[in-house]
């Protein structure tokens, strides 16, 4: 199982959001590129970064850090936030990120998310956000009023590389992943889906492990507090 360090962007710092609200905010010492560099040291392959003033304004307001982290250390990135045309997942993957994630614009539109399949092959990673079963959008401040397995029925077939699903619920709340609810999307899903929200121990990564069409997940919060060791962490990638 791949592990992915997470780094969010706002304002050129790492920050962790609690439940995606950007007024409960923790703002770190290191840059994103020292955190993506403190990574590295510790031998992670994977990184998932958010750019979340992208994700406020619609654009890749932090290509040039991502295109330093990329440029100076060999991890596989997956990048979102924002991502709304195909001209920023050009960039990105001109960047030489690995995968490009979709998230409101994909919901709001399935023709984009389908277009985009076609159009940069297994490149296109699906953001399934959700809270209480529906999906939520534009930086979870709207709800789609879209059940998410309804949703993931419509899409399955597009070609989308990997969904990485998040339970807002538990998002920097470090109260362990919705397991239930991601086990439900792995079942139906057809391609594979990295766990995202509320990872609080190596328990819960250990969990991970044990479920069925699970190809990763996302550890934030519970490193930057501490709660995570890098070491241990970095046993269990795979």
């Amino acid at each position: 199982m791949k592990i992915f360090p997470a780094i969010d962007i706002k304002d050129k710092k790492c920050v962790r959001l609690v439940k995606g609200d950007f007024d409960n905010k923790t703002e770190y010492e290191l840059s994103p590129v020292e955190q993506a560099s403190k990574y590295k040291d510790h031998g992670f392959k994977n990184l998932h970064i958010v750019d979340l003033d992208g994700a406020l304004e619609g654009e890749t307001t932090n290509l040039d850090i991502i295109q330093d982290i990329v440029s100076k250390f060999d991890l596989k990135i997956e990048i979102g936030g924002g991502v709304r045309n195909f001209e920023s997942i050009q960039k990105y993957i001109d960047a030489g990120v690995e995968k490009v994630i979709l998230g409101s614009a994909a919901i709001k539109d399935k023709n984009f998310l389908k277009e985009a399949c076609q159009k940069f092959p297994n490149k296109i990673a699906l953001g399934l956000d959700a809270k209480d079963g529906y999906l939520s959008i534009s930086g979870w401040k709207e709800n789609s009023n879209q059940l998410t397995l309804d949703y993931l029925k419509d899409v399955n077939g597009y070609g989308v590389s990997r969904i990485i699903y998040t339970d807002i619920n538990r998002d920097g709340m470090k109260q362990s992943p919705n397991f239930e609810e991601t086990s439900k999307i792995a079942e139906k899903s057809n391609c594979p889906i990295i766990i995202s929200g509320g990872v609080s121990s190596m328990d819960d990564v250990k969990k991970a492990k044990t479920l069925k069409n699970i190809e990763g997940i996302i550890v934030g919060k519970a490193i930057y507090d501490g709660d995570i060791k890098l070491q241990e962490l970095v046993k269990e990638d795979a």
